[in-house]
């Protein structure tokens, strides 16, 4: 396990934003005293506000005058200051699960490109120790669950979602919200109930599914029991990041794409949407996303969960995606990631045509699917600079006689 490294929430080390202190120097600033993070008391049962941030108000169906932006996996190892500090601390879960090198990625995309959403540095398979699922992370394989569950005597293991051993992540998150103000939307994430069941179930990556799959008719009681509890324990584990700090949650049901749909129905749905009415029922007012990658076949169905946004992966015209959706619901995306490889001025014309397609409300601009290793960081800062220069009134103006240029 990681050891915390001077994890105090009020002793975080590195200095805020505004500063022009190098995180990385050896000589740690002087230390000034920020207000206690007492005076910030974040509430689930709190109205919508005005002082809301941006992305917030999109994804609440609030006017806004330009599309909030943010990329899946923003912070990672296409920055070089990440692989920098990946150098001196090289164990993922060190840096997932050691609060000061939480917060000092997650603020790094942040420093750099001023996005509207500042989501926090972690895992889906974060919490898994903290409800009876030990996992280690290693270099070629990736993450490995040594003791499967896939029989009744598995789940004995499991036990109630015990947070006090996820305290790095409340505390990340508090000290998130004070760093950022009220100038971004501090995001929280889950993995939903099937996606983080096929770890469980599979010992790790799969690429094939097929012992989940099967257990759906060969052991649909134990998978049943287990998708239950998974969802007990992420719905809790979400109204814990929701009264930490978090303004918004995404749900990613990563693997969710690799069920037929009517599979999809049966296996995935009732626990997301049982997950949504747990966290609305504590927390009505935060806005919740859900992205499945490979959701052209279950946008219609994915609405009946009751998120407030679907987001949608590249593969899925923002148009068509929209018409099939209604008004009634927003969309984040669903720039192609590859754009960010493309010259500066294909990216801003693919900016501007998901945003028309898309059009001014409901809308988060974000990719289709997460940063690919390799993107060049002026790629990256340009897409946030074409966001903030997007203005709805005049992009819309002529919306009337400008169709937007779809793709087929």
């Amino acid at each position: 396990m990681a050891t915390s490294i001077n994890s105090s929430v009020l002793g975080w080390k590195y200095s805020s934003f505004f500063s022009q202190s190098n995180a990385f120097n050896m000589v740690s600033p002087p230390f000034k005293p920020k207000p206690p993070l007492s005076k910030f008391s974040p509430t689930c049962s709190a109205a919508s506000s005005s002082s809301d941030p941006l992305l917030v108000k999109a994804a609440r169906g609030d006017p806004v005058g330009r599309p909030p932006a943010w990329m899946m996996r923003q912070a990672g190892r296409y920055m070089a200051v990440y692989r920098k500090l990946a150098e001196k601390y090289p164990s993922f879960r060190e840096r997932s699960e050691t609060t000061d090198l939480i917060v000092e990625i997650s603020l790094q995309p942040w420093k750099a490109f001023r996005p509207d959403g500042v989501i926090i540095f972690s895992d889906i398979l974060t919490p898994l120790p903290a409800f009876g699922v030990d996992f280690d992370i290693e270099d070629i394989r990736g993450p490995v669950i040594h003791s499967p569950i896939r029989s009744e005597e598995g789940l004995k293991t499991l036990h109630p979602i015990d947070l006090d051993k996820l305290r790095f992540v409340g505390e990340s998150l508090k000290i998130l919200r004070r760093e950022v103000g009220g100038h971004a939307a501090v995001l929280g994430f889950v993995g939903a109930p099937w996606t983080i069941a096929t770890y469980i179930v599979e010992g790790g990556t799969t690429r094939t599914y097929t012992t989940i799959k099967s257990m759906c008719h060969t052991a649909p009681h134990v998978l049943k029991t287990l998708l239950s509890h998974l969802t007990q324990a992420i719905a809790d584990y979400v109204i814990f990041q929701v009264e930490s700090g978090a303004h918004c949650i995404q749900i990613f049901d990563s693997w969710g794409g690799q069920l037929p749909p009517d599979m999809w129905e049966r296996w995935s749905k009732p626990y997301i949407k049982e997950i949504v009415h747990l966290v609305k029922k504590k927390c009505p007012e935060v806005p919740i996303v859900l992205y499945i990658n490979g959701n052209g076949g279950l946008l219609e169905r994915m609405k009946d969960t009751g998120v407030d946004v679907i987001g949608l992966d590249w593969t899925v015209d923002m148009a068509d995606g929209r018409r099939r959706l209604g008004s009634g619901i927003g969309v984040q995306g669903n720039v192609d990631p590859a754009y960010l490889f493309s010259p500066l001025a294909a990216l801003t014309e693919e900016i501007q045509r998901v945003v028309r397609c898309a059009g001014p409300r409901r809308h988060i601009l974000n990719l289709g699917h997460g940063v690919l290793v390799g993107t060049p960081e002026e790629a990256v800062a340009h897409f946030f600079e074409v966001a903030r220069s997007l203005q709805f009134d005049a992009l819309f103006q002529n919306n009337a006689a400008k169709d937007p240029n779809l793709v087929a």
